[in-house]
């Protein structure tokens, strides 16, 4: 029996590949079918079941796509009710991979047909569960997701509680524990940076199985949520009702366009022109009114914050290389319209004098050297309010990226306004966006939080251990 997680850092997402016998089972597979067929004919194995915990809401699942290039039959727990061929599973159903044994636990309570797989290996020993967003490392999914008009997040809560307390806390101590998310994702609140661990440890140390009631349960697992990304439950209803298949997105995204045809096609299709550099480049020259989101941080889930419309048809400026994977990292979260992407990057436009535009940066020293002088200085800390409440510069006024266009008219266009991230990620994103909208005055601060408290030249708030890293 071989058990592989199939990690993806960008996403905080976990795929399992499981082989027993030359059959394999696949649990919760990104959109990219390759890397699993790939997998199983290294194990001279044939796919057999797509397992899926869930209509997840922060990704879009490749179950589809392999079903339909492998033949392998796509399972759900009870309550599914997908569009397309599919298995429901009853509760407590076992299916056969090889020598082994996976069983469906009915576990509603992050959705209602939210299920947990739980492994029995040859010896008919109770291996590990597959808990997909019913249990973290450290946490459990956040019930606020599948609200519907009859049912509230109090409700789905409840569920949650029960099923862990009936379904899992049941199960020995050393069940291995995997998690479909780790730190990261915003499918909980606060998740361990760790991606597995054995049951009986987070019987002990997660925060939320230590509640005594179910209402206490309820209560802390619902303190410190916030609004979940607008992209959720798009993705969900793409995972339910299907898609495009990958390999047609990919192919029309990595169309090469001359920066001639580049321009005429962000004018003629209304294109979002999307810069997937380095903050560190982009500063230096971009072409107008890009929006700058880098493929080296959680790309794919700042795209689904930020771009409303998952049909909004993109234009990717990239590295020359990185093309393909950015196409196929905008598919993960349902952005299946690229329409190309400019061949020979930005050079290539700025050889032929077309216009360009660049982000003014300060270095901390200097921002700090400035803002201890004259407080007065405009200044904004684009963190998550989760982040800005545990700790940062008193003075700095707090503009969350994810809520940026709520704090837009605030932002004076006249006067100079430094922002700041923890790093300069964010801050560029949020700078980008700015410019598109026509604020003009703007400097980046380098290096951001972490740079401006190294300086030790700047008050602080008190720090305070952040209660949920949403």
């Amino acid at each position: 029996m071989k058990v592989e997680q199939i990690y993806t850092g960008c996403l905080a997402e976990a795929a399992y590949y499981i082989e027993s016998a030359g059959e394999v089972a696949i649990i919760d597979p990104l959109r990219e079918s390759k890397p699993y067929i790939e997998r199983a004919e290294k194990d001279n194995a044939q796919i057999k079941y797509v397992f899926e915990t869930h209509f997840h809401a922060d990704f879009v699942s490749g179950h589809i796509d392999l079903s339909n290039k492998t033949g392998a039959t796509i399972v759900f727990g009870p309550t599914a009710q997908p569009a397309y061929p599919a298995y429901i599973a009853e509760d407590g159903e076992e299916f056969k991979v090889g020598n082994i044994k996976i069983k469906v636990l009915h576990t509603p309570g992050h959705t209602m047909e939210s299920s947990t797989f739980l492994l029995i290996d040859e010896n008919g020993k109770e291996n590990a569960i597959f808990s997909g967003d019913t249990l973290f490392i450290g946490d459990v999914g956040r019930p606020d997701l599948a609200v519907k008009s009859d049912l509230t997040q109090e409700d789905l809560a409840g569920l949650l509680y029960e099923s862990l307390q009936n379904k899992i806390l049941t199960l020995p101590d050393d069940v291995i524990v995997y998690p479909g998310h780790g730190a990261g994702s915003a499918c909980g609140k606060n998740m361990s940076k760790e991606t597995t661990d054995k049951l009986g440890n987070q019987k002990r140390f997660n925060y939320a199985l230590q509640a005594k009631s179910k209402e206490q349960f309820v209560k802390e697992v619902l303190t410190g949520l916030v609004t979940p990304p607008q992209y959720f439950p798009k993705n969900a209803v793409m995972n339910k009702m299907g898609y495009a298949n990958v390999d047609e997105v990919i192919a029309k995204g990595t169309q090469a366009l001359s920066p001639a045809a580049f321009e005429a096609a962000s004018n003629e299709e209304n294109a979002l022109v999307l810069d997937v550099r380095a903050a560190k480049d982009f500063a230096k020259g971009f072409i107008p009114n890009a929006i700058n989101i880098g493929l080296e941080g959680q790309f794919a889930s700042w795209v689904g914050t930020l771009i409303t419309d998952l049909q909004q048809p993109i234009l990717l400026i990239t590295e020359e290389g990185n093309e393909e994977e950015a196409v196929l990292r905008l598919s993960r979260v349902g952005y299946d319209n690229c329409i190309g992407y400019l061949k020979g990057g930005f050079e290539a436009w700025a050889a032929e004098g077309r216009e360009i535009d660049t982000v003014n940066t300060i270095s901390a020293e200097d921002f700090v050297d400035k803002f201890s002088k004259d407080n007065t200085h405009k200044a904004i800390d684009v963190r998550r309010k989760s982040e800005y409440d545990s700790e940062h510069v008193i003075g700095i006024e707090n503009a969350p990226l994810d809520f940026l266009n709520n704090y837009m008219a605030s932002i004076d266009r006249d006067a100079t306004t430094y922002v700041h991230c923890a790093g300069g990620y964010r801050s560029m994103i949020a700078i980008s966006i700015l410019k598109a909208r026509g604020f003009e005055n703007l400097v980046d601060v380098t290096g951001g939080f972490s740079a401006i408290k190294a300086t030790n030249k700047l008050k602080l708030t008190d720090y305070v251990c952040p209660s949920t890293l949403l």
